[in-house]
């Protein structure tokens, strides 16, 4: 195996899609390991034994074993600096784009999750977020600036983000407000995302078979 070869574990059609689509915006050299979560694939003691919590994305890649989806992403695109996705360390927007990347995870998902069950949000003091309208309003203002979260550059952030939003504007998650409307569109335009929808197909189209 590559040094550089990863291994995806991976459901069509789930949060782990956004990975995929992060490995081939990558053009990095990867292996799927494929999980039937209707079937419970993923609650197996094979893959507890990667991720405990049964949830997709994960990673290896050599001895390494990376969870949750923004070190994921964020291991992936260090991985590959010759992409670009990452900016460096040294870069000025290198600070920006680890806020956004955990922004996703720590803010946004949890708030949206909440609102679309209908409970009360936690008070204020306890909540990762706030408020879902606060976390809507920092969203669409940052996409304001645009085209990307990070202004003209186009990073690893932005397949996260794309992904996510074209999912829960979709499901009427989040307001199709001009700006993620707009944002969305630039997203699916991209031909890695229509690669990543064939692959998904077929695989979901052979886990039915």
């Amino acid at each position: 195996m590559s040094q550089d070869r990863v291994t995806l574990y991976h459901s069509p059609n789930t949060r782990s899609s956004s990975a995929l689509l992060l490995l081939e915006e990558l053009g990095a050299p990867y292996d799927l390991h494929v999980l039937d979560m209707k079937a419970g694939e993923n609650r197996a003691p094979a893959y507890l034994a990667v991720n405990p919590m049964g949830k997709v994305p994960a990673i290896r890649h050599g001895d390494a074993l990376v969870t949750e989806q923004a070190a994921v992403f964020l291991y992936l695109a260090d991985l590959f600096p010759q992409a670009g996705l990452a900016p460096a360390i040294d870069d000025p927007l290198r600070g920006p784009y680890l806020r956004w990347m955990v922004y996703y995870g720590s803010a946004f998902e949890p708030a949206v999750v909440d609102k679309a069950r209908g409970g009360e949000p936690a008070p204020q003091a306890m909540s990762p977020y706030g408020s879902y309208e606060a976390v809507m309003d920092l969203v669409n203002a940052q996409l304001r600036r645009g085209p990307y979260l990070l202004g003209e550059r186009f990073t690893a952030a932005d397949v996260l983000w794309g992904a996510a939003l074209a999912w829960t504007t979709m499901f009427k998650l989040v307001p199709e407000t001009p700006e993620i409307t707009a944002y969305v569109g630039r997203h699916m335009q991209r031909p890695a995302v229509a690669r990543v929808r064939e692959k998904d197909a077929a695989l979901q189209a052979g886990q039915a078979a």
